[in-house]
């Protein structure tokens, strides 16, 4: 897990940045279905945890969403933290960012009585036991009715499957290259990078099955366990303490709210 941690650099941070807009499947949509799925109403208080904020994209449109809401902000990129300062800086004392280290644990009291953690493209540098061990840590720190939300990429059990996954990712990419910029140039860089895990394996990748990350959930203690969405490898999935109550915003509010955290 270390080793793979010191293999994400500041230069990866950059390219990250140029290339999401046509690497990460349905940004806006991913965004808006998180916050959809948070067991809260819009006017009500809570705490939230975002592990591996990049950006500040879903930290803004969560704080956008829930205007009661607090939340800390955790990556551990120089690079990205300026970048989510910058957008959560109209928030105020609402949002703070701070640095951390996946692999190790001195982060975690952060979490203690969240009522939402939630983690966009992080936890797949863990390993298999890794990931299991964190849910059952979040599960114990969670406050009652609390929720973890995960979008990730997810490992797949069969050659067919990830052929999909590969070639889903790639014409979604060519599509997104096309609509962000009205060229190629993205896609092009995006298959010049290799950044298609599931055609270029790559050794700080580490996805579990979903499969096998719901039973980890569920073990954990978490109820409502499910897959909410998933598209070219790209899934979210997650689930609810007990006590969670309906809550929810409508998904419309939320896309509204990740596609102005995008445009800022």
């Amino acid at each position: 897990m270390t080793d793979s941690q010191q293999t994400w650099t500041e230069a990866d941070s950059d390219l990250y940045q140029r290339l999401a807009p046509a690497a990460v499947p349905a940004r806006a949509e991913q965004i808006a279905a998180l916050l959809t799925l948070l067991p809260f109403r819009p006017h009500e208080p809570f705490h939230a945890v975002d592990i591996g904020c990049g950006q500040g994209l879903l930290s803004y449109a969560l704080l956008d969403c829930f205007p009661q809401a607090r939340l800390v902000a955790l990556d551990g990129s120089e690079t990205m933290r300026a970048q989510a300062k910058a957008r959560l800086a109209s928030f105020g004392d609402r949002a703070v960012v701070r640095p951390f280290e996946l692999a190790w644990p001195d982060w975690l009291p952060q979490t203690g009585q969240a009522g939402a953690v939630l983690s966009s493209l992080c936890l797949h540098h863990l390993s298999g036991p890794q990931k299991q061990a964190l849910f059952k840590t979040l599960f114990d720190r969670l406050a009652a009715g609390g929720a973890l939300l995960i979008a990730d990429l997810v490992e797949p059990q069969r050659p067919q499957a990830r052929e999909l996954f590969a070639a889903a990712w790639d014409h979604l990419a060519r599509i997104q290259s096309l609509a962000e910029t009205g060229s190629t140039g993205l896609f092009e860089q995006f298959g010049e990078a290799e950044w298609n895990y599931y055609y270029f394996d790559d050794p700080a990748d580490t996805p579990s099955p979903l499969f096998h990350q719901l039973l980890w959930l569920q073990e954990a203690g978490f109820h409502g366990v499910d897959c909410f969405w998933l598209q070219a490898g790209h899934a979210i999935y997650g689930g609810y303490k007990d006590g969670a109550g309906p809550g929810g915003i409508p998904f419309a509010v939320a896309l509204a709210a990740a596609k102005r955290a995008l445009e800022r």
